[in-house]
């Protein structure tokens, strides 16, 4: 009769196969709802992380990256009129060597669409960086997307970045207000002031207010407009008011002037009050006789030129006792 073997009771997995039995204490099995509620909690915290993103790019707490040719420049009315060529070189140094460290402020036009509120210097001079150099990283521009109310808002935002980092001339000033109401932004030139400025002492704005004057009445033969100064626009103010604004843009072209200096100049005496008996400026006294001049005014007449001696008096003198003495 054939022995039977004798089975023995397995007691560790691997066992007979000579492996190390796994002594470590065996691990709990997870429940299927620790598994959900850590997938709800994860959901909900990546949720709130998205919806925090989004309210900040809608409010215009995010910087965003954009294509350089989405932005439009002439959205708005400018109120710098142009960057002086030593500011935009040193402007266009700093964003080659550092990148652009300030953006400009954008609003959402649709279709892929900005409408610049402000940053235009910095706009321009990464337009240029990119034509000059071909490099990508000058083809993108870094925006804060702004939702204005109104398009007032949008000047006014304009306008205070500016003055905060740059400062506007007077004349810049008054030709962004004026403009802004010609285009039906403000009702007139006065409530585009009072809005765009209301921070400014209300001296300030009287001043803005006569500059507007001189945008009305010289613009279109101004080359220089930004540097004329405070003393020199409310001069020119003034004498427009008198009548002179046909005396002041005939200097103006009879001057021709190359630069700034020439232009302020000109100017300067364009605004002159002409004493009594003297030509207006731009103007000359007709010549009546060879080497004597005579120029009429209310209150008399002035004879000038070399031909205007002793002896030339002593006769007016006489003549004069002979019809009247």
């Amino acid at each position: 009769m054939a022995k039977r073997r004798r089975l023995s009771p397995v007691t560790a997995l691997g066992a007979e196969t000579g492996a190390t039995p796994d002594t470590s204490p065996a691990r709990p099995a997870r429940a299927p709802i620790a598994d959900l509620a850590g997938a709800a909690s994860a959901r909900s915290a990546l949720d709130e992380v998205t919806g925090e993103l989004t309210r900040a790019r809608a409010e215009g707490r995010m910087i965003v990256a954009l294509p350089l040719d989405a932005v439009e420049a002439g959205h708005l009315i400018r109120d710098r009129i142009a960057a002086a060529d030593d500011e935009l070189a040193a402007l266009k140094a700093s964003i080659a060597a550092r990148g652009q460290q300030v953006p400009v402020e954008v609003t959402d036009l649709g279709d892929g669409r900005y409408g610049l509120i402000s940053g235009w210097r910095r706009l321009t001079a990464l337009g240029q960086l990119r034509d000059e150099t071909g490099e990508e990283r000058f083809g993108s521009v870094l925006a804060l997307l702004r939702r204005p109310d109104s398009a007032g808002e949008a000047y006014l935002a304009m306008v205070e970045e500016n003055e905060i980092r740059v400062g506007l001339s007077h004349y810049e000033r008054a030709r962004v207000a004026a403009r802004a109401s010609e285009a039906g932004v403000f009702p007139d030139t006065a409530a585009a002031i009072r809005t765009l400025f209301a921070s400014a002492s209300k001296a300030k704005r009287s001043k803005i207010a006569s500059f507007v004057t001189l945008y009305e009445e010289l613009d279109s033969h101004l080359a220089y407009p930004a540097a004329i100064g405070e003393r020199l626009g409310l001069k020119l103010a003034q004498a427009i008011a008198e009548g002179r604004a046909g005396d002041i843009r005939a200097a103006l072209m009879l001057a021709a002037a190359p630069d700034a200096a020439a232009e302020q100049t000109a100017l300067a005496r364009a605004a002159t009050r002409p004493k009594p008996g003297e030509p207006k400026p731009g103007r000359s006294a007709p010549e009546v006789v060879p080497g004597i001049r005579m120029a009429r005014s209310r209150s008399g007449i002035t004879l000038t030129g070399p031909g205007v001696d002793g002896a030339l008096l002593e006769e007016i003198e006489s003549f004069l006792k002979r019809r009247y003495g």
